[in-house]
């Protein structure tokens, strides 16, 4: 779990630094990370005992692929374009706090009131991140609407894990991401046809290409791997608390190459977040 979430940290400067230099956007940086790690987790699956997957479910897997994968990682591959990688990370450890509230919402699980005032602390602690960042820090050219679409990015996947909560328990975790990246490859490829065919390819340099093999390979590939090992020897509440390494490793990996700063009201929002999500993952549900 350590290894996997330094990964996901690394990914938001490694990503924004490879974006940076005009070549490889946003969308051709997420169809790298679909189509790649869809390749992967075929290769890997030859490997793996097989499972039959029936028509029906192959199609709730299209769905699921739309709002886990496609929405999920495109809004976060282009918000993190337009934020500070630190910003970034902060705000994906708002996800659980979203799972919680629409797990009550939509599945009528019973929270507690300690629980509640940590959606409510870490929400606000997002809004102050989000509202509160007009262009502070030195990587984002437009912090608000980068903020907005890694939130976005977070919901997604909040959405994913509920409506898909008993139905992810069906099949392995290999079988599910092949199938989901490969849907999602082939409904994003068709709007980013355009950039792949206009892209200056022969002006791609070397730490660019190894950026991207970063983020299919380390930061995608190989962190769902090292994720899958960690469930299994680790309770539920011991692999949440790892998420708090993710923004620490991209804060400080942004200060050091200056994508990023330190300012009191994110440090008040980082604040909030933390103890948001400590006070839901700590609390106990009611019976």
């Amino acid at each position: 779990m350590l290894g996997a979430n330094v990964m996901w940290g690394l990914m938001a400067p490694v990503a924004k630094m490879v974006m940076a230099a005009g070549i490889i956007g946003p969308l051709l940086m997420t169809d790298f990370r679909i189509v790649g790690a869809a390749l992967m987790f075929w290769l890997y699956s030859l490997m793996c005992p097989k499972e039959s997957v029936p028509a029906g479910d192959k199609l709730r897997l299209l769905g699921a692929a739309l709002i886990g994968i496609v929405f999920n990682q495109g809004c976060y591959i282009f918000g993190v374009s337009h934020t500070a990688p630190g910003e970034a990370a902060v705000i994906t450890t708002t996800m659980p706090l979203w799972v919680l509230l629409l797990s009550a919402v939509v599945l009528k699980e019973a929270i507690t009131g300690r629980k509640i005032t940590g959606i409510i602390l870490g929400g606000c602690g997002a809004l102050i991140l989000v509202l509160g960042n007009l262009g502070t820090a030195a990587g984002g050219g437009n912090n608000i609407k980068g903020d907005l679409l890694v939130l976005t990015a977070q919901l997604s996947y909040a959405c994913y894990l509920t409506f898909y909560k008993n139905f992810i328990r069906k099949y392995s975790v290999v079988t599910l991401m092949k199938w989901m990246f490969t849907f999602a490859a082939i409904v994003i490829l068709p709007f980013s046809a355009d950039s792949i065919l206009s892209a200056r390819w022969h002006d791609v340099t070397a730490g660019e290409i190894a950026g991207v093999a970063y983020v299919v390979a380390g930061a995608t590939f190989v962190a769902y791997i090292l994720v899958m090992i960690g469930q299994k020897n680790l309770r539920p509440a011991v692999v949440g608390m790892y998420n708090y390494v993710q923004p620490v490793v991209a804060t400080a990996v942004g200060i050091a190459v200056g994508l990023d700063k330190v300012t009191g009201m994110k440090i008040v929002a980082v604040a909030m977040i933390f103890w948001g999500v400590y006070l839901v993952s700590a609390s106990r549900s009611k019976a």
